[in-house]
């Protein structure tokens, strides 16, 4: 597998060499110099969920690693269960937080880990990731005690909920944290500042576990394979799918999994108040504004990462940008989704329920379609508790962490903080 730097195309790297650089030069992020079509998709999605997997992943990277790496790559990430729920006559929900974290984040997480672990050699690595929520608990989960692997996961001071911070700062070992007294958008930059300063990307052996990393979006592909593969077995129709938004590397792989050849009618842009994107793909102004905290804060992102893979893929499959819809659902809106979803007698937790109201809007009396269920609704147990006026149960996981004590370190949003607090922690 061949990738360039969507900023220095000159700039070509294998898959092993992106897994462990995870950002080209000049924060550039690595694409796919070719996308791999499927001979015959619909023997593929007639098999197992694993199976089918191995096979779309070595599309990828049999050239590069083989295909039996591939296999036992997929058969240690993948091996929790993904159900598709129908909701009502029009919509089915793909639930994505099955997996130990309890979020679509585990996918690409441990198939990461799973690579570095195989593919990273002998020098000891550090994992720096920015979290708005899942991201921080799935990496930490994945990566813990690895032993040539530390993780430094920075996240958003207050703006997270509290049961999502739990899940990875109260590790300790080889997971560090620090709450970062600014919004996700200011963590994501520190995470950038800390790949472009030589001393701590060479000092510290640098990678990202963020979405920027190829290797996670390699495996989200696969959930969306099997997305339409159940859908199947109700609708002949492709399905139109909505995807809740923030740093768009969720949609980033559906559109690839699109491209290889899976039949999705077309994708829904769903976000919160933080409405870059449905405002550009309307009126054709890139604006990023103020990051706003919402009750879906996984999704408080107002310059969202992947969006240059987003037009990469649109370009090199010659798309019209048009094909996808863009919708944002105000705080109003979200309650009412959750209310209305409640009804039908499924309970969602508000990023969800963005996703499942945009989809509503947006389908066509004759489509079917699909929205993402990407946490767990006791990830957002006091938001939901209070909307719903219910009281969830903590499932397993959750009651493990919920009185544990904390062990983030509390920073400004400044570099020089930052830089000193890893060489500390982590030299």
């Amino acid at each position: 597998m061949e990738l360039y730097n969507l900023k220095h195309p000159a700039q070509r790297v294998s898959f092993t060499e992106a897994l462990k650089l995870g950002l080209g030069m000049d924060r550039g992020l690595f694409f796919p110099t070719r996308i791999p079509k499927l001979a015959d998709v619909d023997a593929l999605l007639a098999l197992p969920f694993v199976e089918r997997s191995k096979q779309i992943l070595g599309a990828w990277l049999a050239d590069e690693l083989g295909q039996d790496c591939v296999d036992k790559l997929v058969e240690q990430a993948f091996n929790f269960p993904l159900p598709l729920v129908q909701v009502d006559a029009q919509r089915s929900c793909l639930e994505l937080f099955h997996g130990p974290t309890l979020a679509f984040k585990d996918f690409g997480a441990r198939f990461m880990a799973q690579c570095l672990n195989q593919l990273g050699g002998s020098e000891p690595l550090t994992i720096l990731t920015a979290t708005s929520g899942d991201t921080g608990a799935a990496v930490a989960d994945a990566f813990f005690g690895l032993d040539k692997v530390r993780v430094m996961v920075l996240y958003p001071k207050g703006k997270i909920s509290e049961l999502q911070e739990k899940m990875f700062a109260t590790l300790g070992g080889n997971i560090h944290t620090v709450a970062v007294e600014a919004d996700f958008d200011a963590c994501q930059h520190l995470v950038k500042q800390a790949f472009e300063d030589s001393d701590i990307r060479d000092g510290l052996h640098l990678n990202s576990a963020n979405s920027i990393n190829i290797s996670r979006l390699l495996a989200q592909i696969c959930y969306y394979f099997e997305a339409v593969a159940q859908h199947r077995k109700l609708h002949q129709s492709a399905p139109v799918v909505s995807v809740p938004s923030g740093n768009f590397g969720n949609l980033t792989a559906g559109l690839l999994a699109k491209a290889m050849g899976l039949p999705i009618k077309r994708f829904v842009a769903a976000t919160n108040s933080n409405d870059t994107v449905p405002r550009y793909l309307s009126f054709g102004d890139w604006a990023p504004r103020q990051t706003v905290a919402t009750m879906s804060n996984a999704m408080d992102v107002s310059e969202p990462s992947n969006w240059p893979r987003v037009e990469a893929i649109f370009a090199e499959m010659k798309w019209p940008l048009s094909d996808l819809s863009g919708l944002a659902l105000s705080e109003g809106q979200t309650r009412q989704a959750m209310l209305a979803l409640e009804q039908t007698g499924y309970l969602a937790e508000p990023h969800a329920a963005v996703a499942a109201e945009a989809l509503r809007l947006s389908l066509q009396d004759e489509e079917q379609g699909i929205f993402l269920a990407t946490a767990h609704p006791a990830k957002f147990k006091d938001v939901v508790d209070r909307e719903l006026n219910t009281c969830l149960p903590l499932p397993q996981a959750l009651q493990r962490v919920a009185d544990k004590p904390l062990l983030s370190a509390v920073l400004p949003a400044d570099f020089d903080s930052l830089k000193q607090h890893m060489f500390s922690v982590l030299d």
